[in-house]
């Protein structure tokens, strides 16, 4: 069977570009959300992996459970996160990003060794701090 010949012109170019154009169209229209979502950037991103270190130091309650409980473990983890992405993105943040890594980072590490001070010797609490409600 002869192999047919594709002939390429302007109206076959103009027809892809057409279709290239409908269907990225489309695309958007299924992903586009509903809510008002705040635009993206870095330190949104380090901000909602803090708030999740301090979910798991006991510090904010977890949103889905509704209730203050602690994993060290994890929120050690996205500390240890926070600082590699601290160090990878050395002399490529703005000023007032650097500043806020620092500080955010500064901040989490206190609370971490608040919550290693506050941890109850035995099953029994004092009382006085969050995770004793």
């Amino acid at each position: 069977m002869p192999q047919e010949k594709l002939i390429i012109d302007s109206d076959w170019k103009d027809k892809v570009h057409r279709d290239k154009e409908k269907l990225d169209s489309e695309l958007k229209k299924s992903v586009r959300r509903e809510t008002d979502l705040p635009p993206v950037s870095f330190m949104l991103h380090c901000a909602s992996l803090a708030t999740q270190a301090l979910i798991f130091l006991g510090v904010v309650k977890d949103p889905v459970s509704d209730e203050v409980h602690q994993d060290l473990e994890q929120a050690r983890f996205i500390v240890d996160t926070l600082a590699m992405l601290q160090e990878k993105t050395k002399n490529n943040l703005s000023p007032e990003e650097d500043q806020s890594l620092k500080n955010l980072l500064g901040e989490l590490k206190l609370e971490w060794v608040k919550a290693l001070n506050a941890k109850p010797a035995s099953d029994e609490c004092c009382g006085e701090h969050d995770h004793c409600h």
